[in-house]
């Protein structure tokens, strides 16, 4: 049996509302129908609205609860006291390190080498005065041998001319007194022969006499002569013979090359049994214990040092050499500048003197180090950490808890630190944690004040604030 449905709900009404069989529903049964579900609309309804008053009573009636009231926050900061005084930043620069005195040896005569230094090898040490190398002495020794036999007859030689020229000096003496005599005796005769007493030939053979002495003693005159330029030509020759043998004696010294200081073998060519010729390279030293450090330093800065003492010639500086992680400091001075601007770099050259005797860590040259030189010096300036340095000029001081801005200019940096002048007093607190939200009046607590056993530097600054609720 087929059931009949409601073509506006769907469904099948039910057994009590339905028509007979066979008959359509009546306009009653529609309206029992909607005054059904607006019954059950109203129940709905009812319910809702209870439950609605219900629940503003128990509003309307809770207890109060006590509010807590809003506390400030603060920040948990560090601090140091401001300084002022005279302060000279560090320029920190990179440089390489030289020899400050190095040589190279070379053969100053020929030979075969017959003895080598065992140390003669690169990065080897040797010692001032130590035997590098020795050459075959064999033909400079008689080189010398000779040199001294030629300069003994040279020397005999001049003594014999010496001899001769005493010998016609006493001969001139002899032929100036017969001279003398003869002339005397020609007076006489004279005399003689104005009064009658002599002829005329006793006369002429005086006359001959004197002229026979005066000869002999013009001839010894000229004899003297020639013996004394005999004289002074054999001391030249013994002066060349004298040089010769100090030439040869210098060969044969030479035929050993020794360091002229303490220093480390850069490079060397010498084998025993090698042949070597005048002015060939033999070794390359330099001085173990005198070093220099070579660095740039831009206009700028240069300029700086020159405007504040004139010169930089005498300054003190830090070389600082790098090994792994144990960084090795050398005193050093400033000892000269540069012959050159070192336009292609954009600075000046600086060469500065290592002092050795201060550490016993060996430098080598070529090594890559750190130059830390002071820079000009700001009087009156105060050193405050980059982390209290905010903008363009501003720093930040406690009063009573309280942030306090001020003004400041900065002069120059100083490794983590700024050196700034403006409107600070000395001993007054300066914040050194960085803050975002730092300002005029902020709440702050000095943790070092709070914790006086944790002490800090200068240069110790938290770099974020730690917010704490009081």
């Amino acid at each position: 049996m087929l059931q009949s449905v409601d073509p506006e709900t769907g469904k099948a009404p039910s057994a009590e509302v339905l028509p007979p069989v066979g008959r359509q529903p009546t306009t009653f049964d529609r309206t029992k129908l909607v005054l059904k579900a607006v019954l059950q609309a109203l129940i709905a309804f009812a319910i809702l609205f209870g439950a609605f008053q219900g629940m503003n009573h128990l509003i309307a009636t809770r207890p109060e609860v006590p509010k807590r009231p809003v506390q400030e926050k603060s920040y948990a900061v560090k601090t140091v006291e401001v300084e002022q005084g005279d302060h000279a930043p560090m320029i920190s620069v990179y440089g390489e390190t030289l020899a400050g005195r190095e040589v190279d040896l070379r053969a100053l005569v020929g030979g075969e080498i017959v003895e080598v230094h065992p140390n003669l090898k690169a990065g080897g040490k040797v010692e001032k005065g130590e035997t590098l190398i020795s050459i075959d002495r064999f033909d400079y020794e008689g080189a010398v041998t000779e040199a001294r036999a030629n300069l003994a007859e040279g020397r005999a030689a001049l003594v014999e001319n010496e001899g001769r020229v005493a010998l016609e000096k006493a001969n001139l003496v002899r032929a100036g007194e017969q001279l003398a005599f003869a002339e005397r005796d020609l007076v006489r005769a004279e005399e003689l022969l104005g009064r009658g007493a002599a002829t005329e030939r006793t006369v002429d053979d005086r006359k001959l006499l004197v002229s026979q002495r005066q000869q002999n003693l013009e001839r010894s005159e000229n004899t003297l002569a020639l013996e004394e330029a005999k004289v002074i030509q054999q001391r030249a020759s013994v002066e060349r013979l004298e040089w010769r043998l100090e030439n040869a004696q210098r060969q044969l010294e030479n035929t050993v090359l020794t360091a002229p200081f303490d220093a480390i073998v850069r490079s060397s060519a010498a084998e025993p049994g090698r042949l070597v010729s005048v002015n060939d390279a033999i070794v390359s030293l330099y001085d173990s214990g005198e070093f220099e450090a070579r660095f740039i330093l831009s206009d700028n800065q240069y300029g700086r040092l020159i405007a504040e003492t004139g010169s930089v010639v005498g300054r003190p500086v830090d070389v600082t050499w790098y090994l792994g992680d144990q960084p090795v400091i050398y005193p050093a001075t400033v000892g000269r500048i540069g012959a050159d601007v070192a336009s292609n770099r954009g600075g000046v050259d600086l060469i500065a003197t290592i002092d050795m005797s201060a550490v016993s860590v060996p430098l080598r040259p070529g090594a890559f180090v750190e130059i830390s030189i002071p820079d000009q010096t700001y009087a009156d300036s105060f050193r405050v950490p980059e982390a209290a340095y905010y903008g363009e000029g501003t720093v930040y001081v406690i009063e009573n808890s309280r942030l306090t801005a001020r003004d400041v200019r900065a002069l120059a940096i100083d490794d983590g630190f700024i050196l700034v002048e403006g409107d600070l007093q000395p001993g007054e607190t300066l914040l050194v944690t960085r803050i975002p939200e730092a300002g005029d009046g902020l709440l702050v607590k000095d943790v070092d004040a709070v914790q006086p056993v944790a002490s800090h530097s200068a240069g110790a600054s938290d770099q974020s604030a730690t917010q704490t609720a009081q």
